[in-house]
């Protein structure tokens, strides 16, 4: 069974920086590339960067510069470093594959930027 639990989320203000987490359970993570996900309240969830097996990284325009997706494959990890935080950052933030169709979400971790 394929699960993703998401953390390291929480309130910080603009300008700081957070690292997310995601530990993926099932054998996927040596299949699929994975990608971070957000959905900000009242939007729909949006894809905000993936990366590869091989290490392959993209991201989407607004997090360009400030976001860095990696992956721990020996820890079937996928993380998302966060600088420059942004109040258009505010969502719920998922990890979950990318490219394909994704498997059930997990809960998510919320990140709220707000002075």
């Amino acid at each position: 069974q394929v699960q993703f639990v998401e953390s390291g989320g929480g309130l910080v203000q603009p300008g700081g920086s957070l690292r997310l987490s995601c530990a993926v359970s099932g054998s996927i993570f040596s299949i699929y590339a994975m990608g971070w996900y957000r959905q900000a309240p009242g939007k729909q969830r949006e894809l905000v960067a993936t990366i590869t097996g091989g290490g392959v990284t993209t991201s989407a325009g607004s997090v360009k510069g400030r976001f860095t997706i990696s992956r721990d494959s020996a820890k079937n990890t996928v993380f998302l470093q966060m600088n420059s935080l942004k109040p258009e950052d505010t969502g719920v933030y998922y990890c979950n594959v990318a490219f394909a169709v994704p498997f059930a979400w997990g809960q998510g971790t919320q990140v709220t930027v707000s002075s």
